[in-house]
């Protein structure tokens, strides 16, 4: 299973079709080694951050729970 492995400028270059195969191969979890599957988690946490509105539909592979800093 290969991953990608992209930099925040490439983020900005990522279309609706590109995360829905990473959300894809996420939910598949069908990866070589636990690494490959850890490097998509932290691209799709990146996207979330970076292009929320990419991610929204994939938020909860992220399971990101929000919290009080007060």
């Amino acid at each position: 299973m290969a991953t990608l492995i992209m930099s925040q400028r490439n983020i900005t270059m990522l279309t609706v079709e590109d995360v829905a195969e990473l959300a894809g191969r996420l939910e598949q979890d069908d990866y070589n080694n636990a690494f490959e599957g850890l490097e998509d988690w932290h691209l799709l946490r990146a996207i979330a951050f970076q292009r929320p509105e990419l991610a929204e539909p994939y938020l909860y592979l992220l399971d990101m729970e929000g919290y009080d800093e007060a």
